[in-house]
């Protein structure tokens, strides 16, 4: 079950990872300049998962005996709570990811992301105690040289309608958005494991909701004071694809975000916080090749340099956890052997 669940999550983060931020590229491609509005568009699609809880909710009521009370929710105050703080955190940093996306190319945004591993492997080994090794190290001098790249020579990959204030602005954030994020998977991881109540896919979900619903509301807050609900109806008239398109374009983004973050946190909870970084970084070069594709963004020396190097330090850490793996079990297996060499010594006598 646990391995269909994983594989489950790795495709719903693979079309949300790919296709989100092209979608919002899409959106500011053609008229559109509401930050916060984008921002509401990642978390917004939170609904969606009541179709899922209510599935849940349904086979639970089925099983309990005639007469018992089945709760809708199962999420107790603690986990609750931390939720609802991650997801203020999360409202923060999609508007930071957003910020970025307005003013880079997809795939420089997306080569800055995947610099996001290291810092998650720094904060799994403080938060949750994941160790270190030679090639996790490795990995995190890798990604970090690779966004660094990045920032050499940005005059040649800003686009022409923006400012060079703008787009090392939009660099910036977008690295903000990265280490932030990176801070709030293993605290994801963290608050499952200090949950002190057995976690199921049903409470992920329970968890996911919240969290999105959280940072929905400082979306909601910050396209206020931004005064978006009285612009995006010109924004939409005006819109280069057409008005109908516009409120399209929003359904599926916000539709295709929700795939992205339950699938990043479904990972969490059936493997750890590295690994759903490490899906994320595996899918860059998807989402490079696309954004080239759809958007004929260019792809310079610095872009193909910082590619190289991320795979290098992916391919460095995916084999360190794949020789770490093997070395504990077979470390293990020698414990066992000497135990049953002695206990069939023991049923002989």
């Amino acid at each position: 079950m646990v391995k269909v669940l994983v594989i489950i999550n790795c495709i719903i983060l693979a079309i949300g990872n790919c296709g989100g931020p092209l979608i919002m590229r899409l959106y500011f491609n053609n008229g559109g300049k509401r930050i916060w509005f984008s921002t509401f568009l990642e978390t917004a699609g939170f609904p969606v998962i009541f179709i899922p809880l209510l599935f849940s909710y349904i086979a639970r009521r089925r099983s309990n005996n005639v007469g018992d009370d089945t709760s809708f929710f199962l999420i107790k105050p603690r986990l609750l709570i931390v939720a609802v703080f991650i997801g203020i955190l999360s409202g923060f940093d999609n508007y930071l990811y957003a910020f970025g996306i307005a003013y880079l190319p997809v795939s420089t945004a997306a080569l800055i992301i995947a610099s996001q591993l290291a810092f998650i492997a720094i904060f799994s080994f403080f938060m949750v105690k994941h160790k270190f090794t030679p090639f996790t190290i490795n990995a995190v001098v890798l990604l970090t040289v690779g966004a660094a790249v990045l920032g050499m020579h940005t005059e040649t990959d800003k686009p022409v309608h923006e400012t060079h204030k703008q787009y090392i602005t939009g660099f910036l954030m977008t690295v903000a958005a990265a280490v932030m994020y990176a801070f709030i998977l293993p605290l994801v991881e963290l608050a499952y494991q200090k949950a002190k109540q057995p976690m199921s896919y049903t409470l992920v979900l329970e968890f996911q909701l919240i969290l999105c619903f959280l940072a929905s509301i400082v979306s909601v807050i910050g396209m206020f004071i931004a005064g978006d609900f009285k612009a995006l109806p010109k924004e939409a008239r005006e819109f280069k694809l057409g008005e109908a398109l516009f409120y399209v374009v929003a359904v599926f983004s916000a539709i295709i975000w929700q795939g992205f973050f339950l699938g990043a946190i479904g990972l969490i909870f059936c493997t750890s916080s590295l690994v759903s970084g490490i899906m994320i970084s595996v899918l860059l070069p998807i989402t490079e090749v696309l954004a080239v594709i759809f958007y004929h963004e260019k792809f310079q020396a610095e872009k193909g340099l910082s590619l190289a190097l991320s795979l290098w330090g992916f391919v460095s850490y995916f084999y360190g956890e794949i020789k770490s793996g093997n070395d504990k079990k077979r470390i293990q297996q020698e414990v066992e052997t000497p135990e049953t060499e002695q206990s069939s010594l023991s049923s002989e006598c």
